[in-house]
Formats: C-alpha cells, sequence, structure tokens
C-alpha cells in the first residue's frame, strides 16, 4: 500500500475529512506534525515530528525516516506546511512546486513583486518595518487602503484605513497581533506591515487543481456579503458563481496566468480575486486546497470529495473527468461577534431543521476563549447547505444563521474554562 506523508499544522480543520479520504483510497497515513498531541497513536510509521519552520530539516528528517518507512506523496494542508511539503518532495524526488514557489504564495510582499512584474494586475503597495513610526508611514500612503501582515491567512490582522488617524491605530493594533501571537519573534517576514490601495468590487474564490502547469477549476464561489472593511470577516461562500460567463472566463485565465506567473504547476490551489470595472484583481494565491470546512460542499467528480482528489492526484493515480462544479451548495463561517468565554450555543437544532441545511458544527468548546476578527484565528463554526440554486442555497444560510444565539462570558480578563466568570453570560443573535 503506498504512504502518504500529511503534513498538519498544531491546530487544524482539515484533519479528520483527508484522513477519512485516505481511507477510501486506501493509503497508508504517516502525520507530520511539530508535536504529537497526547491520545495521537504513535505507533511505528504513523507519525514524525518536524519542524514546519524550518523545511530544510524537515526534509532531512524525512530523508531519514523514509529509509524504513518509504514515502510515496506528501501534502500540506495551510501555507507553513505547503512550504515544508514542497522541500520535502524535492528532497525524495516526488513530484512537487518548486520550494520557492510556494514560498512566494505565503508571503503577501513577495506574491505581489512577482505577478507585478509579470504584468498581473494587483494592489499598489508597500511594506514598512513593525518598529517605524506609524505617524511617518501613514504620510506616505494614500486612501483608503489595507494594512496585512506579510504571512498570516484568513483575514487575520487585515484592517482599512481611510485616514492618518486610522492607519495609525490599525498599524498598532497589526504590530500588536504579531507580536502576541509571536511570529514576530521568529520570523523576519512577521515583523513587516504590508500597506496596500483598497480595491473595491465583488470578491470571488477560486478551487482549483494543477497538473504539470495546467489549472483545472474545481469551483467558484461568489462571496456575497461586502467584504469593505473595515475589517474583512468572510462569512458566506456560495458555488457556481452567478456572475456572468466571460467574467467567470477571465478570473479561471487570470488564476492561471497567476499560477504560472508564481512558477506553480503540481497540486491544489485557492484563488481569492477581485472584480471591477478595471477588470479582475488578484488579492491572494495560496498553494494549497480551500481551508476551514469549506471543502466538505464540493463534489468534484463522481462523489469523490476534494481531499480524496488531492490524494490521489498526489500519488499519480487515475482521476475521473473533472469539471467545475454546477451543483448548488454553500457554506457560511460562524463569526465570533465579540470576545470572551463561550457559554452556550443555543438555536442548533433549528438551525439544522432549515431547508437546505445539511450540517451544523460547532468547532468552538464551551470554556474556550473567542477573539473576533482582525486578532481572532478561528471560527465559531461552520453552516453547509444545498439547494437548487445558489440563491436559494445563501438564503438556507441566512436563514439557519438567524436562529443561532451564542452565549459568551464578557469580561475583560477572560476567565479560565475552570474558573467563575467576572460577568453573566450574554446572549448574542448571530
Amino acid at each position: 500500500m503506498p504512504r502518504l506523508l500529511l503534513l498538519l499544522p498544531p491546530s487544524t480543520y482539515r484533519a479528520e475529512a483527508f484522513l477519512e479520504a485516505a481511507r477510501l483510497v486506501p493509503v497508508s497515513v504517516t502525520v507530520g506534525m511539530a508535536r504529537v498531541p497526547a491520545g495521537f497513536a504513535v505507533a511505528s510509521g504513523d507519525s514524525v515530528v518536524l519542524d514546519m519552520h524550518d523545511h530544510r530539516a524537515a526534509a532531512q528528517t524525512v530523508v531519514e525516516f523514509a529509509r524504513q518507512h518509504p514515502i510515496d506523496a506528501v501534502i500540506g494542508v495551510d501555507d507553513v506546511t505547503a512550504v515544508a511539503a514542497a522541500a520535502i518532495a524535492d528532497a525524495l524526488g516526488l513530484p512537487h512546486n518548486s520550494v520557492a514557489a510556494v514560498t512566494a504564495t505565503s508571503n503577501k510582499r513577495q506574491m505581489r513583486e512577482v505577478l507585478s512584474a509579470q504584468g498581473l494586475r494587483v494592489p499598489r503597495h508597500r511594506v514598512f518595518p513593525l518598529d517605524s513610526d506609524p505617524r511617518d508611514c501613514a504620510l506616505q500612503v494614500s486612501y483608503p487602503c489595507v494594512l496585512k501582515p506579510l504571512i498570516l491567512s484568513a483575514s487575520c490582522g487585515v484592517i482599512r484605513a481611510n485616514d492618518d488617524e486610522t492607519f495609525r491605530v490599525a498599524f498598532l493594533r497589526v504590530g500588536a497581533l504579531l507580536t502576541t501571537l509571536g511570529v514576530a519573534a521568529r520570523d523576519e517576514q512577521a515583523r513587516w506591515i504590508l500597506v496596500e490601495d483598497f480595491v473595491p468590487g465583488c470578491e470571488v474564490a477560486l478551487e482549483g487543481l494543477l497538473t504539470h502547469g495546467t489549472l483545472q477549476p474545481l469551483a467558484m464561489f461568489d462571496k456575497p456579503d461586502l467584504l469593505d472593511g473595515p475589517f474583512f470577516e468572510e462569512t458566506i461562500y456560495v458555488t457556481p458563481s452567478r456572475l456572468p460567463a466571460d467574467v467567470q472566463r477571465n478570473i479561471i485565465d487570470c488564476a492561471a496566468r497567476t499560477a504560472q506567473a508564481l512558477g506553480l504547476r503540481d497540486g491544489p490551489v485557492h484563488g481569492e480575486f477581485r472584480v471591477n470595472t478595471e477588470g479582475v484583481w488578484v488579492i491572494e494565491m495560496a498553494a494549497r486546497a480551500i481551508g476551514g470546512r469549506c471543502s466538505s460542499m464540493l463534489d468534484v467528480a463522481a462523489g469523490m470529495s476534494l481531499e480524496e482528489l488531492i490524494i490521489r492526484h498526489a500519488l499519480r493515480m487515475p482521476l475521473p473527468p473533472l469539471s467545475t462544479q454546477t451543483q448548488a451548495a454553500g457554506v457560511m463561517m460562524l463569526p465570533i461577534p465579540y470576545g470572551g468565554r463561550l457559554h452556550e450555543v443555543r438555536g442548533q437544532a433549528e438551525a439544522r431543521a432549515v431547508p437546505g441545511i445539511v450540517e451544523l458544527t460547532i468547532t468552538a468548546e464551551p470554556g474556550d476563549a473567542l477573539v473576533p476578527l482582525p486578532e481572532g484565528t478561528r471560527y465559531l463554526g461552520f453552516l453547509l447547505a444545498r439547494g437548487t440554486t445558489p440563491e436559494e442555497v445563501e438564503q438556507a444560510l441566512r436563514d439557519a444563521h438567524r436562529r443561532v444565539t451564542v452565549v459568551i462570558r464578557a469580561s475583560t480578563a477572560a476567565p479560565t474554562s475552570s474558573s467563575p466568570a467576572s460577568a453573566p453570560p450574554q446572549a448574542m443573535r448571530l
């Protein structure tokens, strides 16, 4: 049986879906991670401890591991593990994207510089050191603008500024986030803040698969909620897109040119694009699949999940004919309304009873600390829906969402899950 090395970050929503897909292939799975959690199977060949932030060391560790347990494919599920996967695949002589190409996708400055040089439409941008005086930086930018960390994802630390004062506040806020998360201490790229022009327009996401440099689009998602700031919390994704056919073709063409410009040739890609009267703008392209539970709504080929497709593709197994998804489906990432400790989530049965809803998963546990964007790094949970039209799916998600109430114990100093809260529970209708 072939062996897959699945690289996982310390926390992820993706592990279960990939492990279930691996059982269907079938393939033996070795999990690579920075630390082995309590209760994880650690029999010989089941896991290997890797430093994902040192991809050269990780590659050497896996080369030695593979002498006893040969590896046939390597998959990373987020931006950091995707870089490590490229380095490991290169060391093992497996099909892979170059480390340079994947690194560029995980660094917003590098990505924009590469794409701009290739004539692709990206926001005008510049970077400032984390220790800069924000008052001086504010005089060097145009408004409105968007401040972003170079290396975080899922809209974490992304803030719009409309004038000098909101810029100063946003700059300090992003800097504090990078320090609090500890990334500034270990990663040089986290010691810079990207500032780019705000690009108006609708936003879409494209899921695709690259084979020898050729892009196969799998799904295009509309994001019906306007993402104009000051924060950019993504909530609803709906597929298929309702944009005109010619606009969709332009987005797919832009995605293919983006992958080519970055040097990506193999495996899944996830792109984020904005569309306005000037054309298609590249916001992001990642050398990985879509995050969270979003892939659960996709049926990419003959009942095959996205994760199974990715595994089979990595192992060079035969694939069924692929096409862009036409079945209407959608997902809502449940937002965190304000900070505190989760007490309970009410109305779950009512939400699941809404016609079209196929799944409601609350990923936060009672007692968990909840932090909203732009500092937050997680969602409360996920709603999934299917229907006959994108409009029907979107309405089902909104109807179900209105039935959910999250109760949070709000306090200035968040208590531990075992200690009493200093404030009474507050209910927030989501």
